[in-house]
C-alpha cells in the first residue's frame, strides 16, 4: 500500500503554483511550479501491488515479434470510479522452455494480469493506493502471445469490455459486471487469426454501438524463417519489411452483441501496411469520427469518413501519410489532440533512432503539416526510438504535453559491448509544451525517467482521482511502471464523464469545447485508444492553470447533435449525459 498526499500541498504552495502559472500564461510559456523541486512522477508500482514483469521469450533467434509488444490499460472494469489495470504478457517464442535467454517471470502463471485499484481517500484527502490481482477470479485466460488491449462498452450494458490483440488469435471478454468477464470472441465475431497489434472501439456510422477497428502488422511464422544483420555483419532484429503486410479489420457492430466484417464494404482494404498504431478523430471536422492508422516503414493512412459506411483513404493528399523530406517512416506510437489551443486534433508519431518523431498540425480541414523542427521536437527525439505517447496537460497549465517512452527494436553496440543481455534500453521523454509553439524536456520528470529500459505502451488517465493526469507504462522484458503525478493538482482543474444517451457508456468521439472567463476556448474529446497498443482513461482532465472557474460547456456529441452546460465546479469530476442538458429559457 502506497500513501499519496495529492490535494493537501498547502495553502501557500497553492498560491504560489498558480502565480507561476498565471504568469507563465500570460507569456505562453507555462512551466512546472518553481517553488517546488518535487519530481513530477513517482513510480510506485511496487508500492501498491503491481508486481508484473513482461516476459517476450527471447531464444536467441533474434524474432521480430520478441521487441515489439506490448501494451496496457486504464479501466474500470468494475464501475467502483476508479481505474484499473490491465497489462498484456508474452510467451516462449520457441518448443522448450530451457530455450529462453531470460527466465519466465516468478509466481506468474504465463498469461495477461487483471489488477483491482482498491484507492481510499480519507477525510484529509490524504490517499491510500493499492492494487490486487485479480486475474484468477475474473474469468480471464489471455494466454496467447499478447500485444496490445482496447476498451469500450460494446453492448452498451454500462460494464467496460475488454479487445485482446495477439500475435495470433485475438480475444473479446464481454464484462458480465459481476467482476468476470467471459471470452465471447467466436460467438460475436469477434476473431482476427493474423498478427494484430493496436485496436480501437469507435462508432463510425453513429448508431449508438461502438465498432471495432484492428490494426495488423505482418504475416508472420514463429519459425526463425528470416535472418537480418547489422551493418557490422553481427546477426540482428529484422524490420517489417522482412515480411509481407497484411490488411487491417473493420468490425461494425450489428448492436445484438456480434460483429460484421465490413473491411472490403467500407473500402479499408484498399490500402495496408505493417499497422501498428490507430487513432480514432473527427479530424477534418465534418462530424463523422475518422481513422488514422500508423505503419510501420510504409506510408501512414488518414481514413476520412464519408458518411455513407465507406472511408476515402487521403493521407497523401493531406500531408500525413509521409514526412515533409517526403518519405514514409518507422511509425509506432500514434497519438491525436489541439496542443495548439486552435480547435482542431494534431497528430504525433513516434519512429526509430535514425528519423525524428513527426508532428502533423492540422489546419482545420483535415490537411497537415509537418511542423516537427519548427516546434524544438526534431532535435529531441533523434537518435531513440519511440513507442508508447500520449498527448496530456501535466501540470493542469491548459496547454497539452507530450510522453514519449523509448526503447530500440536493433541491438545498440555500445551496450551490447557493455554486457547488457538485452541491448535496447532507452531513456523515456516528458516533454512540456510551451504555449502551444515549442516544446522542450522537462527536466524534473521523475527518477523512472533516468532508467535505460524498453519501454513500449503507455496508458494515461487520473489513477488516484486527484485530478491529474498519471502514465501506466508497460515495458519489454522488464517491470511496469506506475508514474503518479505529483504536480498537476497543484492548479485549478476540472474533470469529466460524458455519457452517451440511450446508453450507460462513455461517450467515445464525443467532443467538448469549454468555454474559459477570457473568452478563449479548451478543446478536447473522449476516447480510450491512442498511444501504442494502450487503453487509456475516457474521461477528460481539463487543466485551468489560475482560472476559479469557466464560463460555460459545448458538447458536440458522437450521432451529430450537440449541447450546452452552465459551468461546473471546479477541482472536481462532474458527469455530463447526453439528453440532459438545461433547456434554454424562451
Amino acid at each position: 500500500m502506497q500513501t499519496i498526499t495529492g490535494d493537501d500541498q498547502g495553502a501557500l504552495a497553492k498560491v504560489a503554483a498558480r502565480v507561476c502559472l498565471a504568469v507563465g500564461i500570460l507569456f505562453g510559456l507555462s512551466t512546472p511550479p518553481v517553488w517546488s523541486s518535487e519530481p513530477v512522477f513517482v513510480d510506485v508500482a511496487v508500492d501498491t501491488g503491481i508486481d508484473f514483469t513482461h516476459f517476450n521469450g527471447m531464444t536467441g533467434n533474434f524474432t521480430i515479434a520478441e521487441i515489439t509488444g506490448q501494451g496496457c490499460g486504464l479501466f474500470d472494469f468494475d464501475n467502483d470510479g476508479d481505474l484499473d489495470v490491465y497489462l498484456v504478457q508474452g510467451q516462449l517464442l520457441g518448443e522448450k522452455m530451457t530455450q529462453a535467454v531470460f527466465p519466465w517471470p516468478e509466481k506468474q502463471p504465463p498469461m495477461d494480469r487483471l489488477y483491482r485499484n482498491d484507492l481510499k481517500v480519507k477525510p484529509d484527502g490524504t490517499r491510500e493506493l493499492k492494487f490486487t490481482d485479480v486475474t484468477p477470479k475474473s474469468g480471464i485466460k489471455a494466454d496467447g502471445y499478447g500485444m496490445g488491449v482496447a476498451t469500450g462498452d460494446y453492448d452498451n450494458d454500462g460494464f467496460v469490455d475488454l479487445y485482446i490483440t495477439n500475435l495470433e488469435s485475438n480475444q473479446l471478454y464481454h464484462n458480465n459486471g459481476d467482476g468476470t468477464f467471459s471470452d465471447v470472441t467466436a460467438a460475436a465475431g469477434a476473431d482476427d487469426p493474423r498478427w494484430s497489434t493496436c485496436a480501437a472501439f469507435f462508432d463510425y456510422d453513429r448508431d449508438g454501438d461502438l465498432d471495432l477497428f484492428v490494426s495488423n502488422y505482418v504475416d508472420f511464422e514463429t519459425a526463425p524463417t528470416r535472418e537480418c544483420y547489422a551493418n557490422s555483419s553481427a546477426r540482428d532484429f529484422c524490420g517489417p519489411s522482412a515480411y509481407n503486410p497484411v490488411p487491417d479489420r473493420l468490425l461494425r457492430n450489428r448492436g445484438n452483441g456480434t460483429f460484421e466484417d465490413v473491411t472490403m464494404a467500407a473500402g479499408i482494404h484498399k490500402a495496408f501496411g505493417s499497422g501498428f498504431s490507430v487513432v480514432a478523430a473527427d479530424l477534418n471536422r465534418d462530424g463523422w469520427i475518422d481513422l488514422y492508422v500508423a505503419n510501420d516503414g510504409n506510408p501512414n493512412q488518414l481514413w476520412i469518413n464519408n458518411g455513407d459506411g465507406t472511408f476515402g483513404n487521403e493521407a497523401l493528399w493531406a500531408g500525413a501519410a509521409i514526412n515533409a523530406m517526403g518519405a514514409a517512416e518507422a511509425s509506432m506510437g500514434a497519438d491525436a489532440d489541439d496542443f495548439d489551443g486552435d480547435g482542431d486534433d494534431d497528430i504525433f508519431i513516434t519512429h526509430i533512432m535514425e528519423e525524428t518523431n513527426t508532428l502533423y498540425v492540422n489546419d482545420g480541414t483535415g490537411l497537415f503539416e509537418d511542423r516537427t523542427a519548427a516546434t524544438g521536437l526534431a532535435s529531441i527525439s533523434i537518435g531513440k526510438t519511440g513507442f508508447g505517447t500520449g498527448w496530456f496537460d501535466y501540470d493542469n497549465d491548459g496547454w497539452l504535453d507530450l510522453l514519449v517512452l523509448n526503447g530500440e527494436v536493433r541491438t545498440i553496440p555500445e551496450r551490447a559491448r557493455a554486457g547488457d543481455a538485452y541491448p535496447l534500453g532507452q531513456p523515456n521523454h516528458l516533454l512540456q509544451n510551451l504555449g502551444g509553439r515549442k516544446f522542450k524536456v522537462t527536466p524534473n520528470a521523475g527518477e523512472s525517467f533516468k532508467l535505460i529500459e524498453v519501454s513500449r505502451g503507455a496508458a494515461f488517465g487520473d489513477i488516484d482521482n486527484d485530478g491529474d493526469t498519471d502514465v501506466l507504462a508497460a515495458n519489454n522484458n522488464g517491470p511496469t511502471r506506475l508514474l503518479i503525478n505529483q504536480i498537476g493538482n497543484t492548479a485549478n482543474w476540472m474533470g469529466l464523464r460524458l455519457v452517451a444517451e440511450n446508453a450507460k457508456r462513455d461517450a467515445l468521439g464525443a467532443r467538448l469545447e469549454v468555454i474559459r472567463t477570457d473568452g478563449r476556448s479548451l478543446w478536447r474529446r473522449v476516447r480510450s485508444d491512442g498511444s501504442f497498443c494502450s487503453a487509456r482513461d475516457p474521461r477528460v482532465i481539463l487543466g485551468l492553470g489560475s482560472d476559479e472557474k469557466v464560463k460555460s460547456i459545448q458538447v458536440s456529441w458522437p450521432d451529430g447533435t450537440s449541447e450546452s452546460w452552465p459551468a461546473p465546479p471546479i477541482n472536481r469530476y462532474s458527469t455530463l449525459r447526453q439528453g440532459t442538458a438545461p433547456k434554454e429559457k424562451e
